[in-house]
């Protein structure tokens, strides 16, 4: 087995043993709620993710492991996609190996690794379909139509940033000389048939439930109506430390050069090139006027890692792994064992992951000393923790209106209840009424405060807001 695969397997096996220790962030748990009540959509995205996690819990149960598990096995599927993708698109410089290493040297794929969000499933698929359409160049094979359609109709199936992926196979089959005989060839539109086939669920749950999740993710797009820098220079802050400094000037620079190829008719260039280009301006374009989420630029790094490791220096590229790796390493231990005790606004592990069972303990005590029968929260992912870490037999209510769109039960009208709510969210009503403050309990690492949250008394039912009785471990 040779060094490379070693290694592999290595990074993978780290990968499985962080994801079943760290704890949860609260878009996990949310999203293992999903895997509960499996449906072809949500209000936030596809269900791609919802699938994953049913999936590893039916083997591993309702633990961190088994939530994560196919983050890990998929991402090691993804370094070999991209590895082979590499070496098809460059055949005399053989660059595979050496864009997968640089890939899984960044913190931001790392992080996708092991923690399980719609961004986990839509990278690999895309790095699969990036391999598909990689093959369907060197080999002029049209066949791998069908693949490229099947495999980015999953990515679809994932996060609908997907369309990226499309919209640049698009502009390299109109902007390259030699991919233009495919608008003749009827395996492109069959591919593309399968992916919209593939897609379809998603298109009937929406209209079966007014375009929800269109509609919100569609009032995300565009760049708003002011027009300035300040979220310019906070995504490009950000990718500096998720994809590490090395790193991301290499994927640039790589970039630039692959378009310089493309220039001089290197077509396998072009489709990185065509891959990468028009979905970062889009990232930009909105960032002018409107946060862009630092995971979402994600899906540039594959076809740009791909690019670094074909144009760039080697030099350069030993550099960028080791201190990504680095960076990498730091984060992980200050995730697992907190050795620098850093304040919430400095630490987003503290921010997202520490505390919840300890929580979960003082709400319940709370909880007893109430008299109350139940466990309530406004805030998604608040809810799902305490349904995944509060003792067996705890029924626990989802108070807001995404819980329409879920097939859960409501909860039993006429008990009273011990409702959560965060002071990040401000004094504003609680949206239970008739709610009456109770006190407070904080989550926090070590001594370290993460967040501070005010208790209600309530009873159900809870006016005209819409509440779901959550599912509960297995």
């Amino acid at each position: 087995m040779s060094p490379w695969i070693l290694g592999l397997l290595a990074l993978t096996a780290l990968r499985l043993a962080a994801a079943a220790l760290l704890p949860l962030a609260p878009d996990e748990a949310y999203y293992w709620v999903w895997g509960r009540d499996l449906q072809a959509g949500y209000l936030d995205h596809p269900p791609m993710v919802a699938l994953w996690i049913a999936a590893g819990t039916a083997l591993l149960g309702d633990d961190a492991l088994g939530i994560r598990l196919f983050g890990p096995l998929g991402m090691a599927l993804a370094s070999l996609a991209v590895a082979a993708a590499g070496d098809a698109l460059f055949p005399d410089r053989r660059p595979g190996k050496w864009a997968a290493l640089l890939l899984n040297a960044m913190p931001l794929t790392n992080a996708g690794a092991v923690l399980m969000t719609p961004d986990t499933p839509l990278f690999v698929f895309w790095c699969l379909s990036l391999w598909a359409a990689a093959r369907l160049h060197a080999s002029g094979d049209g066949r791998w139509w069908l693949a490229v359609g099947a495999l980015a109709g999953c990515a679809l199936l994932s996060k609908y940033t997907a369309a990226l992926f499309g919209a640049g196979l698009l502009l390299w089959l109109v902007a390259e000389p030699s991919a233009r005989r495919w608008w003749r060839d009827g395996r492109l539109y069959l591919g593309g048939a399968v992916a919209v086939l593939l897609f379809l669920p998603v298109l009937v749950w929406n209209a079966a439930h007014g375009w929800a999740s269109f509609a919100k993710q569609g009032g995300r797009a565009g760049a708003g109506a002011e027009f300035g820098l300040r979220y310019v220079w906070e995504l490009l802050g950000g990718q500096l430390a998720l994809a590490s400094p090395v790193l991301l000037i290499l994927c640039a620079a790589g970039t630039g050069l692959a378009v310089a190829a493309w220039a001089r008719r290197d077509a396998g260039a072009g489709l990185l090139a065509a891959l990468v280009v028009p979905a970062a301006l889009i990232f930009l374009w909105q960032a002018t006027g409107s946060r862009v989420q630092g995971n979402w630029p994600a899906v540039l790094y594959p076809a740009a890692s791909i690019a670094a490791a074909g144009f760039a220096a080697a030099r350069w590229q030993r550099i960028g792994a080791w201190i990504g790796g680095g960076m990498t390493l730091a984060v992980l231990l200050q995730a697992g064992f907190s050795p620098v005790p850093l304040p919430r606004a400095a630490d987003p592990t503290l921010a997202r992951l520490a505390g919840w069972p300890e929580l979960a303990r003082d709400v319940e005590a709370a909880r007893a000393a109430a008299g109350a029968d139940f466990v309530a929260a406004e805030e998604y992912g608040l809810a799902a923790q305490l349904a995944l870490h509060l003792p067996p037999g705890m029924p626990v209510v989802a108070v807001g209106g995404r819980w329409d769109l879920f097939t859960l039960p409501r909860p039993s009208a006429g008990r009273a209840g011990l409702m959560l709510r965060s002071l990040r969210r401000g004094e504003g009503a609680p949206l239970w009424p008739g709610a009456a403050p109770l006190g407070e309990v904080v989550r926090a690492r070590e001594g370290v405060e993460a967040e501070r949250y005010r208790l209600f008394r309530v009873e159900t039912p809870p006016g005209e807001e819409p509440a779901a009785l959550l599912p509960r471990p297995r």
